[in-house]
């Protein structure tokens, strides 16, 4: 045994002697990757950090696809980072979509709730105000989506894609039938996210009523889409009860129901269940209960009912 090993030794140092010693390549020249993809991926390496913004502006990032982050206290998730538009930095923290449209409040409505049009849950699931997560940011288009992100970033805009159902993620951006963002920095003045808005808002049914409870509004500048196309979603009997080329948070109805978000428009009527998004656990009319409240009442057309709502922050 030990003859063989000794012979198994010199064989192996002949050959070391013939081959030479291993000299790997190098993959920078003049502190330049010479494979730029091997660059972006080692970036990705690196920059873990609390949010594609500061990936961005630490590191140069500029390719959009998932990233991994990590929160305050060192919890790390990964998700979807969108770099590139208007300057990028984007942070894909939740998105909102329906899985049953014919269901109301019933399982699958995380936004809202998942117990039934109850009056003693007047905030149901309370997602929008607490620190629950859910979902997996590449399935963002196929189920509802909250990671820590949420109520951990401080951000100063928010960006809020319209993606049909199901599409792939390297689809998004040109499948969307609907991207828009502010630049008015209204998150910086209500806690610098959308947990600290809803915390300072309540989507809670009787909590307020139509037109003078009504949550922070912002313009929005569109990277896809227009104020005509974002009208020409609803029906024609309610598009002279808001205003497009905004967003609006926290609103309610003539039966003092909460819904979330009004998306790219402002309410300027009371039947804000058939154009805004999300609410609590309880509405007057039972119909409309379920993240998408009203949507599917012959006042909206298909394509924002068979879409799901993604919301970014930077």
């Amino acid at each position: 045994m030990l003859r063989f090993l000794f012979v198994l030794m010199c064989l192996l140092h002949t050959m070391l002697g013939v081959m030479g010693a291993v000299t790997p390549k190098p993959i920078l020249v003049n502190g330049t990757y010479i494979n730029p993809e091997l660059g972006k991926y080692h970036a990705r390496l690196r920059s873990i950090a609390r949010s594609c913004l500061e990936i961005k502006e630490k590191h140069g990032a500029t390719q959009d696809g998932m990233y991994i982050l990590t929160t305050e206290s060192g919890s790390y998730y990964q998700t979807f980072c969108d770099m590139t538009t208007a300057g990028g930095g984007w942070t894909l923290v939740a998105s909102v979509h329906e899985n049953n449209i014919n269901g109301k409040c019933s399982f699958g409505d995380r936004w809202s709730s998942q117990q039934g049009n109850d009056q003693s849950l007047p905030e149901g699931e309370a997602s929008w105000a607490n620190t629950a997560t859910f979902g997996t940011a590449e399935g963002s288009t196929s189920d509802d989506y909250k990671n820590p992100g949420y109520y951990d970033i401080s951000a100063q805009d928010v960006s809020v894609w319209h993606v049909p159902n199901n599409e792939q993620l390297k689809k998004w951006t040109s499948s969307a039938i609907l991207r828009y963002h502010t630049e008015s920095q209204f998150l910086k003045e209500h806690g610098g996210n959308l947990y600290h808005v809803f915390k300072k808002y309540p989507v809670r049914f009787g909590a307020g009523q139509c037109k003078s409870d009504m949550g922070p509004s912002s313009t929005v500048v569109y990277d896809t889409g227009d104020k005509d196309s974002t009208s020409n979603l609803y029906g024609p009997s309610v598009r002279d009860e808001f205003e497009s080329g905004f967003i609006t948070f926290r609103v309610f109805n003539t039966d003092h129901s909460a819904m979330a978000m009004c998306s790219g428009v402002k309410p300027s009527g009371c039947n804000t269940q058939h154009y805004c998004i999300g609410g609590g656990g309880f509405f007057a009319q039972p119909e409309q209960c379920g993240d998408f409240t009203a949507l599917d009442l012959k006042e909206t057309f298909k394509q924002p009912t068979e879409s799901a709502v993604l919301l970014f922050y930077r």
